[in-house]
């Protein structure tokens, strides 16, 4: 693994540029029309409980289209606007507020610092945006996301049909998805950059919890390990950590976190680090006590075996679903190998019965969201792959601790092994390569704690 101080080093120097978002929201206006407004909201603080709120986390597709990290914000696109295109409402410094909140941006540094044409506080947006919808034929927006802010806009809309007697208020909504998430399925360099970060940062992470998790220490402490590092590079956790020893593993999305780890059982953790909204998102599976059991290394060699094969079908001009097939051919032939399916794959396979101990998908598109935006079908058909889209790879085996149908040696084993694979002109890049996988590698680092 590289020291600390470079994973520091890049991720502080790898800000997005402004021209970079100003470069989409042209893009988006572009693809949307003359005669359109696109609308976003940023995401609304939300409370844990009574007045404390969770972290606060920009809306992905606000962040994608400003990088303002602010709530009280909406982004108005308006193509064609002689006054300026992009029009940021948001809070205005406020001294008082400030001393309780911390420094707001303010839209004298909306426009400085985040490349608005405009911007307006966020207190008057009832009295401005009404009038530059006006005319216009179609909203872009999430309508039925954030319940407030539809209610805001149809009160707008409300508003101009009584205002003006109806023929200028746009007569469509259209769902903002179906362009946006579109472009965002294509990482730029300088996302790909951040994500290289997020999963240094990730991989790290793993690295450390593997060389503390022991027999007799609770999955929390395995958790808070994975933190300790993520927050020392100033990134955050891109979901709750999955720490889930022995029969936990078998759990899909275990998330307790409470047990204590036992001899011979093995640990699967999944956990990813978010830097700048980007997500990693890794699992490795490995013995507590540093050796696998016989059934242990033949259930990992099969998943490794399976997510081998199917990194190596992401590549451009391959089918999504390519991966996934072959992850189910690898497995479910090592199933039927060991007798844990009584019979032929071809058969299995057939009938879905490997669905038994391999029942998720091998792949999600990653992203600002872990599971990111974009379609995985195009006109009925599986998408294709191109240079630019990331996605994680995560073959798997569950085997039940109460499935009586397979020797009692084999139950309770859950295995998952998860790498972040970006696609690329020539083939592909495995983003979190640093976490080691083979079963001799995991062995010696193990043995080195």
């Amino acid at each position: 693994m590289p020291p600390a101080q470079p994973v520091v080093q890049r991720h502080l120097a790898l800000n997005i540029a402004p021209e970079e978002f100003a470069r989409r929201r042209r893009q988006l206006m572009k693809m949307a029309g003359e005669d359109a407004v696109v609308l976003i909201a940023a995401a609304p603080e939300r409370m844990r409980n009574a007045d404390a709120a969770w972290p606060y986390r920009q809306d992905s597709d606000f962040h994608y289209l400003s990088g303002f990290p602010e709530p009280d914000a909406v982004l108005a696109l308006l193509p064609g606007r002689q006054h300026g295109e992009m029009v940021l409402f948001c809070r205005e410094r406020d001294p008082e507020r400030e001393r309780w909140h911390g420094e707001f941006t303010g839209t004298e540094r909306a426009v400085s610092g985040y490349g608005m044409d405009d911007a307006f506080p966020i207190e008057d947006i009832d009295d401005i945006l009404p009038g530059m919808i006006e005319g216009r034929g179609r909203v872009y927006c999430h309508f039925g996301r954030e319940p407030q802010f539809d209610a805001q806009l149809l009160g707008w809309m409300r508003r101009l049909r009584q205002l003006r007697g109806g023929g200028v208020v746009p007569k469509e909504f259209v769902a903002l998805g179906h362009l946006l998430h579109d472009l965002r399925l294509y990482k730029s360099r300088a996302e790909m950059k951040v994500m290289r970060a997020s999963a240094a940062v990730a991989a790290e992470a793993h690295v450390a919890a593997m060389a503390m998790a022991r027999a007799g220490r609770h999955e929390y402490e395995v958790e808070a390990e994975l933190l300790r590092v993520m927050r020392s590079h100033g990134a955050v956790p891109a979901f709750p950590p999955i720490v889930a020893g022995g029969v936990n593993a078998c759990t899909m999305h275990y998330q307790a976190n409470r047990a204590p780890l036992k001899q011979g059982d093995l640990l699967l953790i999944d956990a990813g680090a978010e830097v700048e909204c980007y997500a990693s998102d890794i699992s490795r599976s490995f013995p507590v006590d540093g050796r696998f059991s016989r059934e242990q290394r033949a259930l990992y060699e099969i998943v490794l075996t399976a997510q081998q094969a199917a990194i190596d079908e992401v590549q451009p001009g391959r089918s999504y679903s390519t991966a996934h097939d072959v992850a189910v051919h690898v497995i479910t032939e090592g199933l039927c190998a060991l007798g844990l399916l009584k019979t032929d794959p071809a058969d299995a396979i057939a009938h879905a019965s490997y669905k038994r101990f391999f029942p998720a998908k091998t792949s999600h598109w990653l992203g600002l969201d872990v599971h990111d935006v974009g379609d995985y079908r195009v006109d009925g058909e599986p998408r294709m792959l191109e240079p630019g889209m990331v996605l994680t790879v995560e073959p798997g085996i569950y085997i039940a601790p109460d499935d009586l149908s397979v020797p009692e040696a084999w139950r309770g084993i859950g295995i998952r092994i998860e790498d972040d694979v970006a696609v690329t002109r020539d083939g592909n890049e495995v983003l979190t390569a640093e976490v080691p996988k083979l079963p001799e590698e995991l062995e010696a680092l193990l043995a080195a704690r």
